[in-house]
């Protein structure tokens, strides 16, 4: 069952259905919604206490992230959790195309880009990197908005559909949820790195620290998978 909302409901229509999905993404990632567990949209409509249509947004925003699955004549079901060898596989995948994407985006890097990278990174180093989505859920936010506007400055939109199909940034905190961010002081200083290439306008440097990025992350991860009680 899905667990019961928590705070207080917006009282404006429009943004119920980023309620609802800031909600279940809550307890997608804290592991409050087991695999494999049927998501019925007229049950969590009363749960919540709103109309269908929220809810098959927000499940709608969440099946793009990887997160859920649509079953034929099943309805919504939450996904299983990555094994470790799929993660390895993820963040090779990530591996090949977000330094590529990063090569392209500072080649045509704007002033305003950069500040919006350079506020990603400053709230990367002040947010809470705690056990719970609560905790570290402000830090997995300006993870992936650094990485996202990037992608998003590639201008290419087969590269950018790449990138979203991966959920790269949710799926990996998903994996690790229980840990909450172990590798912050890292993680910060590689981006730092990387929003360095972009102020200096280097494609090829932005190329190379992305690159690096992700190899660290990727060498992080097999490490935390092994330890995590999710590996088993």
């Amino acid at each position: 069952m899905p667990a019961q909302p928590h705070g207080r409901r917006p009282a404006s229509r429009q943004l119920l259905a980023d309620y609802v999905y800031q909600e279940l993404l809550s307890s997608l990632m804290d592991g409050r919604l087991e695999p494999g567990s049927g998501l019925g949209i007229d049950r969590m409509a009363a749960e919540f206490d709103v109309s269908p249509t929220p809810i098959r947004e927000a499940l709608a925003r969440l099946e793009s992230t990887g997160l859920v699955h649509r079953v034929a004549l099943k309805g919504y079901r939450v996904a299983p959790l990555f094994t470790p060898e799929e993660l390895a596989e993820l963040m090779d995948a990530r591996l090949v195309i977000e330094p590529a994407i990063a090569q392209r985006a500072c080649a045509h890097a704007t002033p305003d880009l950069i500040a919006q990278l350079r506020r990603a990174v400053d709230d990367l180093r002040t947010a809470p990197t705690g056990p719970t989505f609560a905790e570290y859920g402000a830090y997995w936010e300006a993870d992936e908005r650094f990485h996202r506007l990037i992608a998003e400055q590639a201008d290419n939109r087969f590269l950018l559909s790449g990138y979203r199909s991966l959920g790269g940034q949710v799926q990996r905190f998903r994996f690790f949820g229980n840990l909450g961010v172990t590798d912050a002081q890292y993680a910060i200083a590689e981006h730092t790195r990387v929003l360095e290439a972009f102020t200096s306008g280097d494609p090829d440097a932005a190329r190379d620290a992305m690159r690096e990025h992700i190899l660290r992350v990727r060498d992080r991860a097999v490490h935390d998978a092994a330890a995590t009680p999710a590996a088993s």
